[in-house]
């Protein structure tokens, strides 16, 4: 088949970019993201293209080549279906928060509600791809929805996880470690499969798409994120005892980073990972492993977790009992507020569970991040659901400058590690804060000698 026609169901943080950056590098396929979120399209859409609702390095640029020539964004979700060879399922497939697998399994409501929307819309025969990160054996669940429609048309699903990282995705879609595409092992499989596979040779080369059965592929993204967040919790939990023998955790992390069968990469002590992906998928690992009585290797995988919302919580409970045990009606300035630097995604973000934990200690939260509105931090915090909503709007004021943000406050943290952090008139600011005046650098990207010759009372992770 060739292909002509893409149209991708959801318009979040996969959807758009992926879309946008085939439709830069694939200008003989029109593409058309769809969405039922009015004010998403419509931010798309936004005659100005700085305005659209993700935050990448580059997105804006590559959005603003390609729309209106052959990338469209639209609520019209029958008509692009209809039109499409390709359908790409990109939609939320969040952790259940009721019934069974609660707290762990991924709810995969929506993308059913897709399957069925397709079913019922097409008349020609389409290739289904699996966007979205799912559970292994999902493609069976759509395929049995899609193959029982009585219509007469031909469905074949692919799976494509992406591998992007937020704040990177851009440079991760242009200049791909891999692309992974599993599919059916049947003739009919085999020729959905090359189909895809000429779309991302436009730019990507052969070498560098592999090609699986339907199953490795959606086991392998699972996997991936599970084995970059173990990386994560490894080091940190290596942080405590660092802090505790008076070893520095980013000696340590460079001197094991040096091994070429380890690296450098993901060796970062920090308060903890964030983002939509890792906590997810990781409890949707230890379901499945549960499922099949696997409960040695669900344990395993859980314990990372386990660890991550221990350094969360370790970072809040070092801020109190630095600040004399006391954080009632101090105020208390989170520099970041977004998962990781370079987005506006705040999904799981560290800054938010630290955050509870002070107001449950009836500390003032003042916050200043570059890309995340007062609006969008309230959110977070109400969708916990710890307090009332007015309580959480009087306990938190965002700031749209910095240095606002860190006068008259006891003390700082360091939540996200945004490079103009590094960058600030620090003697400024200390002049302006409570004394003693105290800085948590949550994810150590300040100079620890400067800051203590200021007057700072300094500390960071793991040393």
């Amino acid at each position: 088949m060739k292909i002509t026609k893409i149209c991708c169901i959801g318009a979040g943080y996969v959807g758009g970019p992926t879309m946008a950056v085939i439709a830069q590098k694939c200008p003989h396929i029109q593409v058309t993201v769809v969405d039922l979120n009015e004010e998403r399209i419509a931010a798309w859409n936004d005659k100005d293209v700085n305005n659209i609702p993700i935050y990448e390095p580059g997105l804006a640029e590559v959005v603003a080549d390609a729309r209106g020539r052959n990338l469209f964004f639209s609520t019209d979700v029958d008509k692009a279906i209809a039109e499409a060879q390709v359908i790409f399922i990109s939609v939320n497939t969040p952790t259940k928060t009721y019934g069974k697998g609660k707290g762990m399994a991924a709810d995969l409501k929506f993308i059913e509600l897709c399957a069925r929307q397709i079913a019922r819309v097409s008349k020609e025969d389409k290739i289904v791809v699996e966007k979205s990160t799912l559970p292994v054996r999902t493609a069976e669940a759509i395929k049995s929805i899609l193959d029982h429609t009585g219509n007469g048309v031909q469905f074949q699903i692919l799976s494509n996880p992406e591998f992007l990282a937020e704040g990177t995705a851009v440079t991760d879609l242009l200049n791909p470690d891999r692309i992974l595409i599993g599919g059916d092992a049947s003739d009919e499989g085999q020729k959905a499969i090359q189909s895809l596979v000429e779309v991302y040779g436009n730019w990507v080369s052969k070498d560098k798409i592999l090609t699986t059965n339907v199953w490795s592929s959606e086991l392998s993204k699972l996997t991936a994120n599970a084995f970059l967040a173990q990386r994560i919790s490894s080091i940190n939990a290596m942080s405590e005892l660092c802090e505790k023998t008076g070893a520095d955790v980013n000696e340590v992390a460079k001197a094991i980073g040096m091994d070429s069968r380890i690296g450098a990469k993901f060796l970062k002590a920090s308060v903890g990972f964030g983002g939509s992906c890792f906590q997810k998928d990781i409890l949707n690992l230890v379901y499945i492993a549960k499922s099949y009585g696997l409960n040695e290797v669900a344990d395993y995988w859980e314990q990372v977790i386990i660890m991550n919302d221990y350094q969360k919580r370790r970072f809040s409970n070092k801020i109190v009992q630095t600040l004399y045990n006391t954080v009632s009606g101090k105020k208390i300035t989170f520099l970041g507020w977004a998962f990781k630097k370079d987005t506006n995604d705040t999904r799981e973000s560290a800054a938010i569970y630290v955050a509870d934990d002070l107001i449950n200690e009836q500390a003032q939260i003042a916050v200043f991040d570059p890309k995340v509105s007062q609006k969008k931090v309230l959110a977070d915090l109400n969708y916990l659901e710890t307090r009332s909503s007015d309580k959480n709007e009087d306990s938190v004021t965002s700031f749209e400058d910095p240095y606002q943000a860190c006068k008259g406050a006891h003390a700082i943290a360091i939540l996200t590690e945004w490079d103009a952090f590094t960058e600030y008139n620090w003697q400024k600011i200390y002049d302006s804060m409570q004394k003693p005046a105290f800085l948590f650098d949550g994810r150590n990207i300040l100079n620890a000698q400067e800051l203590r010759a200021i007057g700072f009372v300094y500390q960071a992770i793991g040393s």
